[in-house]
């Protein structure tokens, strides 16, 4: 081993199999000789869906910031996706979206991409990749409770598919169980001190439906039709992502008092009555594939481990340490950028060290930042929005990132900044270099588009005659 590594430790155990998890195990694996992970599903060897994973049948965005960090732990991830079908996006090019501002351009310059895919077909690929590997096992069982003490976790106690319950020692538990963590509790218990919480609930609902794509698009693309926080509306969301198998994932959200439902006969007037029409009227024509999927577990919820005394040997990533709005598609960009901090930190530093645990949490609260202030900084601007209220000074800021997507709509330069900002390849200090402060005062360089960018081939296909006015 090089001498720059740290030793590596014995036993690594991973608490939860699903995105977050698997890429914690191969954040562990150059560092410890054995990896479990504790799942309580049987973990499917296809790319099918699994009980403990309901939001599968909704759209799922993985932004490019996102797919360089899976790349980075499991390398070839990308390719395997798109060799089992997923489409990858370029970015502005690939994607029609209607912002608070009006139409954003699609530059023939590409700055950055998106993968669309199922996530049962994302998920699949990461397990498969990291379950290759032969110092990594899943076993089926229940986490009961951690075990150590309030300085430092010593592993667990689980109870197996047959219900014999077994102590499982380990050198590093990572907590990957999502918005249902139970890791307050078992803290409390050991006698560590409580987290802070805090919560924005804007009472999103999602209504999603897969449709078939029609025949002749050679290039896939996005179409977006975001809400406007600042209207003083609830805010209502469409959006089509084109996933494998010729299909589209259709998602329509709507926060509280403008919810969407799981009645067909009101799921196109829904999608027609957001702020633009286009995706209602290019469903007109498109025949659906399944039944109408509705989820309400939208709350963005945040706990600050990074500023609580955890016990050593112990961390937690994904949705354990910020669960957000899926509408801004970061839930899985964040968890692998966590994960990738995770190694970071496990290239500095033994798992034994006294600070280790804190300096994790510190490295994944980053990322985490950013992608909490995104989706909080627009959330808590709707009206009947529960939990923090916006101030005097997030108002101010909600003023300047409009002028800011204003500005993006007649500028590559500002768009590319945007971009880099919602695609989490870079922080939020994006939006305030001298250039794009300037061109936020200035406004948009260019008249605003006064209809979709569609090319003539994409509205002849999506788009028939009659509609193609709308």
């Amino acid at each position: 081993m090089s001498k720059h590594l740290p030793p590596r430790s014995r036993h690594a155990v991973v608490i939860g199999g699903g995105l977050a998890g698997t890429l914690s195990a191969a954040a562990c694996l150059p560092h410890v000789e054995q990896v479990t992970i504790i799942e309580r599903d049987v973990l499917p060897a296809t790319p099918a869906p699994r009980k403990g994973l309901p939001q599968a049948r909704h759209a799922h965005m993985l932004w490019s910031g996102g797919v360089r960090a899976m790349e980075t732990l499991v390398p070839g991830v990308t390719q395997q996706w798109l060799d089992a079908g997923a489409n990858r996006i370029p970015l502005p090019t690939g994607m029609v979206s209607y912002s608070p501002a009006g139409w954003y351009r699609r530059w023939t310059q590409e700055s950055h991409f998106l993968i669309g895919a199922s996530r049962d077909l994302l998920d699949w690929g990461v397990r498969a990749r990291v379950l290759q590997h032969s110092n990594v096992t899943v076993m089926q069982a229940e986490p009961l409770n951690l075990t150590g003490t309030p300085q430092r976790v010593t592993g667990l106690l689980a109870r197996t598919a047959d219900g014999t319950e077994r102590h499982i020692a380990a050198d590093l538990v990572v907590d990957a169980t999502g918005r249902a963590s139970r890791a307050p509790d078992w803290l409390r218990q050991l006698g560590a001190p409580a987290v802070r919480e805090e919560t924005v609930d804007a009472g999103v609902v999602y209504a999603s439906r897969i449709y078939k794509a029609p025949a002749g698009i050679d290039q896939p693309i996005v179409i977006n039709i975001q809400a406007d926080p600042r209207s003083g509306t609830p805010g209502q969301v469409a959006t089509i992502i084109p996933v494998e198998g010729r299909r589209w994932i259709v998602a329509l959200s709507g926060t509280r008092g403008g919810e969407p439902t799981d009645d067909p006969d009101s799921y196109l007037a829904f999608a027609r009555g957001v702020r633009h029409p286009l995706v209602g009227n290019v469903l007109t024509h498109a025949e659906p594939l399944s039944a109408i999927a509705v989820t309400r577990s939208t709350i963005n919820r945040r706990r600050y481990w990074e500023k609580t005394h955890t016990p050593e040997g112990f961390v937690l990533v994904g949705d354990a340490v910020a669960a957000l709005n899926p509408v801004y598609g970061h839930g899985m960009s964040v968890a692998a950028l966590g994960a990738l901090a995770l190694r970071a930190q496990l290239h500095r530093r033994p798992i034994q060290s006294n600070g280790f645990a804190a300096a994790v949490q510190r490295a994944i609260a980053r990322p985490t930042d950013v992608a909490w202030t995104l989706a909080t900084g627009q959330d808590i601007h709707y009206p009947q929005s529960r939990g923090r209220r916006p101030t005097a000074i997030d108002r101010a800021l909600g003023g300047y990132v409009h002028r800011v997507t204003d500005a993006s709509t007649g500028s590559f330069r500002v768009a590319k900044a945007v971009t880099h900002v919602m695609t989490l390849q870079k922080g939020i200090s994006q939006l305030v270099r001298p250039d794009v402060i300037a061109a936020a005062v200035r406004g948009s360089a260019l008249p605003p588009l006064t209809a979709p960018p569609l090319s003539d081939t994409e509205r002849t296909i999506y788009l028939p005659a009659a509609e193609s006015q709308g």
